[in-house]
């Protein structure tokens, strides 16, 4: 409805949303314009309230965020109307509330109304944690004023300032949990994350339910935070403030999450631009992030001091201190400086606050006290800190004590000592990890990896990982792998190979700290290569010979495979919740027991493997009624390559469910399936069709897939077609070509699906398949999904590799696109696939195909498949 009202309330806000964009990167007077948009709606707003008619005995509140004479551009206008309680059944109020309402929706206001008495206010209150906060920062907009002092008297005298900070106390905990505790997400919301917006206000809300004043000036004036905390308070309060406007204002609706495809446009009204040499540098995206992620940190450290300020007084806590030494004492499970400059005059002092708290039993934090000690000692924490011998060695030995490593380099993290005293782990805190693997800053995931690496020292964990577990339990100098954890991402951003340089700076600090050489050359080692391991397992043969002995050269002795081991699996779970799976689990732990048979001397005897799989297969066999023998007539179809490629396990259970199927070319017949059955039927009568069966994966993770089929050039293409059409992601795939005409294909996959509803998926994937695959049909087109924000902002440039083995016999094909757009590719030009390994990136795969084909042996042929991959991956 175009009103007088709603024309002026529009022209009167765009003129202030063009103010806050107008302001680049200056965050001086953020707080006068959010002040002076709620100007414009209260102005709105009475004017429709007097329009409205309202009876003499009611008033219109402002309540929530609103309430604070602070208006984000999106943000709802929260309000409450008050009235008395002879107006609650009057025909002219209901009349006028209805048509006020109406008349904000039609004026372009986004209001969020209640309508209560005083009684019902306190009755909500009272009920409603959420309910007693938004109205704890009412204001009077128009109406009654007598009726609203009456209100916030009833308010004053039913709240209980202890419980309201109990109850928002634990508010915080829920909220920071959903965050998973750390403001360093790589989308974050600046509103509710930790470290945001929602933690400077939950401490003006506690200090004026008790008393203490409304505003940071007054809680200084009471002594609960200093001159130089108010002013550190209001300057990341004013950035946060001015980032969550520009963000309403990019997105063009409330939005308070700093969304990939967000950042760049805020970024760029902060006048930041792309700017370095270096990919990670030119974004502007990550100009505003680090400057974001550096206030939203001090707000954490600073908000903690004034919570822990303010508990203190309002329950008069007086607890008896424990002395731990001259210099720190135990008040009731906290690290208690015993003098406000006691790091001031003696620097020492700072690192041995962080080795009590990791060797003392029952301490659990640091005082109110001690972290303004340190917040205030930040400037001591200089050159001359970092290369004092004693200051070194006490780093040392906190890296070196046995227990409490995580929480004490946590902590240092929080309190910024950590980037102070280790200059080269301070350039990577808060920076932004652009790709499709990390969820994590550098700084947070190398804090992952290094929680990670303890766990597996713990035995309370070893559960979760038990070969890992099984291989510390046997590690003399844990330290050293800790160590190693710290520094494996510490040169990202910097351009070049942050392995190599991340070695380096690591061989600096070791010397530094007079760590010896040999302890040194293996910490260097594992930080140089920590990548390879994965790299290896999730894309070569690891049922080839030379790959296998390639890898134990490298490696060198079962001391570094074992570090490295350790460092993979650490670092893989540290990445992402979403990375780790069971299957990759596997090949690491397979690649890590052929290279140490390797590395024992015992040279790869193909022959001698195919006979142990064989009479393991044999023993599991055995637990099944089957004929003597009857594992023979496929056995015999298949070359060294299939038992080598498969584990006893997938070998028996192949054998159970293909020993009355085998038989000479062309007499296959379609079979009904039945999960890890046998069906009874003979070879004479089956013909040209295919046989599929499927199990929950042995390795823990999704559905493993057998297909066995007559042999043709797109088999594989059709496949995954299959899978593709049903919303199944292939993890792996294991291609053989018996001798009898046969495909012999292993897929494992996973679904979204899959936890709820596996077997449904199960029958479905072995009765559907096999219609699919005797439909003879042309390929389908793959399947258009939705991408999401992480991979619009993300993208994977497109890559294809194609080189031939040492051979030159098989060719290795890298790409990186969906796995059906490959196959049809391949299917098209008669390649043969021997071999796929599936790395998966969000939404994409990273897939190495051992291949082989009449068409590789042809320059010209080889660049026409790799111009069609490449336009498939662009696609």
């Amino acid at each position: 409805m175009n009103t007088p009202a709603t024309h002026a309330f529009r022209l009167k806000k765009q003129a202030a949303l063009d103010k806050i964009a107008a302001t680049g990167a200056s965050t001086r007077s953020v707080k006068l314009q959010l002040k002076e948009l709620s100007g414009v709606a209260d102005g709105v707003l009475r004017d429709l309230w007097d329009a409205a008619d309202f009876p003499p005995n009611t008033a219109l509140l402002a309540v929530g965020g609103y309430g604070r004479g602070e208006l984000f551009p999106h943000s709802d206008i929260d309000v409450l109307i008050l009235l008395g309680d002879s107006a609650q059944d009057d025909e002219h109020f209901k009349t006028s509330a209805s048509s006020f309402i109406t008349a904000c929706w039609d004026a372009g206001l986004e209001i969020g109304s209640s309508v209560r008495s005083i009684s019902e206010c306190m009755e909500e209150a009272a009920k409603d944690v959420t309910v007693q906060t938004s109205l704890l920062e009412s204001r009077l907009i128009t109406g009654a004023p007598a009726l609203h002092k009456t209100f916030a008297k009833a308010y004053r005298a039913a709240l209980d300032p202890q419980a309201f900070f109990t109850a928002k106390t634990l508010e915080l905990r829920q909220r920071h949990t959903k965050y998973e505790d750390t403001p360093y997400a790589l989308e974050p919301n600046c509103k509710e994350s930790p470290g945001g917006l929602r933690d400077l206000q939950l401490v003006l809300w506690l200090s004026k339910a008790a008393g203490y004043g409304k505003t940071w000036e007054e809680l200084c004036r009471k002594g609960l935070a200093t001159v130089r905390e108010v002013r550190e308070l209001k300057r990341n309060e004013a950035l946060l403030s001015l980032i969550r406007a520009r963000l309403h204002i990019a997105a063009k609706r409330r939005e308070d999450r700093l969304v990939f495809d967000l950042q760049n446009q805020v970024a760029e009204s902060f006048g930041y631009m792309a700017s370095g040499e270096h990919q990670s540098q030119r974004k502007a995206s990550e100009q505003l992030m680090k400057r974001y992620y550096w206030a939203a940190k001090a707000v954490t450290q600073l908000t903690q001091i004034l919570l822990l300020n303010i508990e203190e007084k309002l329950f008069e806590q007086t607890q008896a201190l424990h002395w731990i030494n001259e210099r720190f004492a135990d008040k009731a499970g906290m690290i208690e400086v015993t003098s406000d400059e006691l790091y001031t005059k003696n620097p020492h002092a700072i690192l041995e606050t962080f080795y009590i708290y990791q060797t003392t039993v029952g301490v659990k934090g640091l005082s109110v006290r001690t972290l303004r000690a340190l917040y205030n000692a930040r400037g001591i924490m200089n050159a001359g800190f970092r290369n004092d011998p004693a200051n070194r060695e006490m780093f040392k030995k906190i890296l070196q004590s046995p227990q409490g490593i995580t929480h004490a380099m946590r902590l240092m993290n929080q309190t910024s000592v950590l980037g102070r005293y280790l200059w080269v782990f301070r350039k990577i805190v808060g920076q932004m990890q652009h790709d499709l693997f990390h969820v994590y800053t550098v700084d947070q995931h190398i804090l992952m990896v290094l929680r990670n690496m303890r766990r597996f020292f713990m035995a309370e964990h070893a559960h979760e990982y038990p070969f890992c577990s099984q291989l510390a339990a046997g590690w003399d100098k844990p330290w050293i792998l800790y160590t190693a954890a710290l520094f494996h991402d510490i040169a990202k951003g910097r351009g070049g190979d942050h392995s190599d340089l991340g070695a380096d700076e690591v061989k600096i600090f070791c010397r530094y700290h007079n760590i010896a050489k040999e302890d040194m050359q293996l910490i260097a080692f594992l930080v140089q290569n920590h990548l390879v391991m994965s790299s290896v397992a999730q894309k070569q043969d690891l049922s080839d010979a030379d790959v296998i002995n390639a890898f134990a050269k490298r490696v060198g002795n079962e001391r570094y495979l074992t570090a490295m081991y350790l460092l993979t699996v650490a670092d893989i779970r540290g990445t992402s919740p979403k990375v780790w799976n069971a299957w990759k689990g596997k090949l690491l732990e397979d690649l890590y027991k052929l290279t140490l048979r390797s590395l024992g001397g015992r040279a790869p005897d193909a022959g001698a493997q195919v006979q142990e799989r064989k009479t393991e297969a044999l023993q599991k066999l055995a637990l099944y009624a089957m004929p003597h023998e009857a594992e023979k007539a496929l056995w015999s179809t298949l070359d060294v390559s299939y038992f080598m490629r498969h584990d006893a396990s997938d070998i028996a259970w192949h054998a159970r469910q293909l020993n009355r199927h085998v038989a000479q070319p062309n007499t296959i017949k379609s079979v009904a399936p039945h999960a890890d059955s046998t069906p009874a039927t003979t070879p004479n009568d089956l013909k040209n069709h295919s046989i599929v069966r499927s199990r929950l994966s042995p390795v823990g993770e999704g559905i493993q897939v057998l297909v066995y089929t007559p042999d043709q050039s797109d088999l594989f293409a059709r496949i995954c077609g299959f899978f593709d059409s049903h919303g199944f992601s292939i993890l792996d795939a294991r291609v053989h070509t018996a001798n009898n005409g046969y495909a012999l294909d292993t897929f494992q996959v996973v679904s979204n699906a899959l936890e709820e509803h596996h077997r449904e998926l199960m029958q479905m994937i072995e009765a559907e398949l096999p219609r699919t695959l005797a439909l003879q049909a042309e390929l389908p087109p793959p399947t258009k999904t939705r991408v999401s924000r992480r991979v619009k902002s993300f993208p994977i440039a497109p890559r294809v590799s194609l080189a031939p083995d040492d051979k030159a016999q098989r060719w290795l094909l890298t790409v990186s696109c969906l796995l059906y757009s490959i196959a049809r590719i391949l299917a098209k030009h008669r390649i043969n696939l021997q071999l796929a390994k599936v790395m998966t990136l969000g939404e994409r795969v990273e897939d190495n195909f051992l291949i082989d084909g009449a068409e590789l042996q042809h320059n010209k042929k080889q660049i026409e498949i790799e111009t069609e991959l490449l336009e498939a991956l662009s696609s």
